[in-house]
């Protein structure tokens, strides 16, 4: 079975290639390079000893993107090519929708008239706003976004589930994924954000190599156990090992099928800074600053159904998470460098 990974040279992306060809799939990556490096496709050939055919090529270009599919003939795609800076989306939110919404629109076209028409779909837990209840499950209602990026995630999963409601063959999995962080093991691949991160994990790992002057925090307030954010918190190789146990569902038929990717476990700013020190042995300073609007109080999942029905479970505890994300960082302190 050979899988189109759209935007693989990216963080989550590079990392389910990995998985992807670990489990004995044919893999071809498709990336823009918009907001990764090309040095990840010969790290990727490096850790698994098989080659990687990558074309740059934009999810907005239809010739291209028809060429890729008539060179390759893949049995189904990946999708997670889109662009994803939530506070960069507040302020660009045209080339948001123009991109996220757009690119998948014509990836889909492409798709369906080259015959193929599986599809897994990076989401994101970001769909169910302030959620309704907490621990997450997928029969949480979806609310209300408080960024473009947030949207984009929300209406292509519609724009999805309508495509198959309109047309039975297509077989859909939305992967609604919590907060990746980590690294492969390797030290060789990891996340590197353009600019001032906006996820914690690499916020922390560049105050700890020495290119940020310290951490911060926003708000202290909230109403959980020490006044700052809770989140779900995932190792990006679990992540990436849920798509790998996703393909299964795509079968002639399966239809829809929405999955939660996260630990079901919260844990907080000050959490996740006490035990990177105690992982690390290196001292995170760190400043408190006023909340930043659209910012929840806690969000963790229930990942109870991907486990019943895909056998998936992540194994990476928050320790893990943190050394394999500092290995990363210290092995690259100015990330691919380009």
């Amino acid at each position: 079975m050979k899988i189109l990974v759209t935007g693989g040279a990216g963080f989550i992306g590079s990392h389910t290639v990995v998985e992807l060809q670990s489990a004995g799939y044919e893999v071809a990556v498709v990336d823009n390079l918009y907001n990764a490096s090309p040095k990840v496709i010969g790290r990727l050939e490096a850790i698994t000893g098989k080659k990687v055919p990558f074309y740059k090529v934009d999810i907005r270009d239809r010739e291209g993107l028809t060429e890729v599919f008539e060179q390759e003939k893949p049995d189904a795609v990946i999708h997670f090519a889109g662009l994803k800076a939530v506070g960069e989306s507040v302020r660009k939110p045209w080339e948001y929708y123009e991109n996220n919404i757009g690119g998948t629109l014509v990836l889909t076209d492409v798709m369906r008239k080259c015959g193929c028409k599986n599809i897994i779909f990076s989401s994101s837990a970001t769909v169910y706003g302030d959620p309704a209840f907490i621990p997450i499950t997928e029969e949480c209602p979806k609310g209300t976004c408080t960024n473009p990026y947030g949207w984009t995630k929300w209406m292509l999963e519609q724009i999805l589930s309508d495509l198959h409601t309109a047309d039975p063959e297509w077989n859909v999995v939305l992967l609604r994924y919590f907060n990746p962080i980590g690294a492969h093991k390797s030290g060789t691949i990891g996340e590197n954000p353009n600019g001032i991160p906006n996820n914690l994990m690499p916020y922390i790992t560049q105050v700890a190599v020495g290119k940020l002057e310290k951490l911060h925090v926003f708000g202290n307030d909230y109403d959980t156990h020490d006044g700052t954010g809770v989140r779900d918190y995932i190792h990006v190789v679990d992540l990436a090992k849920g798509h790998v146990c996703a393909l299964k569902k795509l079968e002639p038929g399966s239809g829809l099928s929405i999955y939660n990717l996260g630990t079901g476990v919260g844990y907080s700013v000050l959490d996740i800074v006490n035990s990177f020190e105690e992982a690390t042995g290196v001292k995170i300073p760190y400043v408190i600053d006023p909340r930043r609007a659209g910012d929840i109080a806690e969000c963790y999942s229930s990942p109870e159904k991907a486990e019943k029905e895909l056998g998936w479970k992540a194994e990476n505890g928050i320790r893990e998470m943190c050394e394999d994300a500092w290995r990363w960082q210290s092995m690259n302190p100015q990330g691919y460098g380009d």
